[in-house]
């Protein structure tokens, strides 16, 4: 499509060539000139099609005349629609203003340091969503930064069009220095029948078979030779043992649960930089509800703005009570058991388990005595002056 407005004529009449002969003394900008069967054909600029008339009404020749798409014949139809104008002159505003103040901050880099930290830090030295990029003093708030966030070492900023970029490197920790050689003695963490003993450093102190308290020593960290001279050891081994242990699982036939009654309010707010302005009357007037919000920022070109709208829906609660049978209570604590067992006994053989069932009017209860065969050690700390 062509931009400036081009015309195209057909001339004809007796004096045809007198009027072609005009055409090039008066200097018009005439282009494509041809005759063909005494028909003079030629392209004009819009502008000159009022002149031209005149010029032919004068050699009282014939013209027809077509004018081309283009796009100043687009924009001339829209000329007197000034609400368009208006709107497109806003956007041009728009687009300029956002063009040159922070509209998002991404942080990169971080991993035990929050964004919340650094975003705070930020805020103190003026640096925000909407703050104009000239006003920002890179070097300034870069030191500043690194002295007042703590656990940042290093700290570069950057912003490529509307978006601000911190970029961070955290300090390293020095590792802490621990000794896991020190010498101990290994104990038993249950009451137990020892079934296995493997010892892979110091001495054993009980036997297959043995039965042992809580707190015994299985294998001990401290030896002495034939002349008395004391050593001492990081005890290591593997000893297993039977044991049992009790705990019990309940479920109540009768309770209260909250539940949704379906009734709902929504209220909206229109955010700008943070700061909501009401679009809603009245009030949530819910005695116990749930909350869950929302925001839908305005997106031009690609890029998200810090206007928008958020939405924010209260859902109405109430309290029920809920009864079960005994059968689904069983079943349930049935389900609690398995599961206990796969999450906490998956290391251990479970050899038996001892069920006793109390039920009472408004709860069901297993207790579970278990015999367990498993890892009975713990390493206790000798303490050597």
């Amino acid at each position: 499509m062509r931009i400036k407005r081009y015309i195209r004529i057909s001339a004809e009449g007796k004096n045809i060539y007198d009027f072609i002969n005009r055409i090039h003394t008066e200097n018009f900008n005439c282009f494509s000139q041809y005759c063909r069967n005494d028909v003079f054909h030629a392209q004009i600029y819009r502008k000159d099609l009022k002149r031209f008339k005149a010029l032919a009404d004068e050699c009282a020749v014939t013209v027809n005349i077509k004018e081309y798409p283009s796009v100043s014949r687009k924009v001339s139809k829209y000329r007197r629609r000034f609400g368009i104008i208006l709107g497109i002159s806003v956007i041009f505003i728009i687009i300029l203003y956002f063009s040159q103040v922070v509209i998002t901050i991404e942080i990169e880099g971080n991993s035990s340091v929050s964004d919340d930290a650094i975003l705070s830090a930020l805020d103190d030295m003026n640096v925000r969503k909407g703050t104009p990029i000239r006003d920002i003093d890179f070097i300034r708030c870069e030191n500043k930064l690194m002295f007042t966030v703590e656990g940042i070492s290093w700290v570069g900023m950057r912003y490529t069009g509307n978006r601000l970029v911190i970029q961070v490197t955290e300090m390293v920790e020095k590792p802490d220095m621990v000794n896991e050689r020190l010498p101990c003695n290994i104990t038993a963490d249950k009451t137990a029948q020892i079934t296995y003993t493997s010892v892979y450093d110091g001495m054993l102190m009980k036997k297959v078979g043995d039965y042992v308290f809580e707190g015994d020593i299985l294998i001990s960290g401290v030896t002495s030779d034939s002349t008395g001279h004391v050593t001492f050891h990081h005890a290591m081994g593997e000893i297993t043992g039977i044991y049992t242990e009790n705990t019990s699982f309940s479920e109540n036939i009768s309770e209260k649960r909250k539940i949704f009654t379906g009734k709902e309010k929504i209220i909206r707010n229109l955010d700008i930089f943070g700061l909501k302005i009401p679009l809603f009357s009245g009030k949530n007037n819910f005695e116990s509800f749930e909350s869950e919000e929302n925001i839908n920022y305005l997106k031009i070109f690609g890029k998200y703005l810090p206007i928008g709208i958020s939405e924010k829906k209260f859902s109405e609660t109430a309290m029920t009570e809920t009864v079960i049978t005994p059968e689904q209570a069983e079943s349930n604590i049935k389900e609690k058991i398995y599961l206990y067992e796969k999450n906490f006994t998956s290391d251990t053989e479970i050899i038996s388990r001892d069920i006793k069932k109390n039920i009472a009017p408004d709860c069901i209860t297993y207790n579970v005595e278990y015999t367990l065969k498993g890892d009975i050690c713990r390493e206790n700390e000798i303490y050597v002056k």
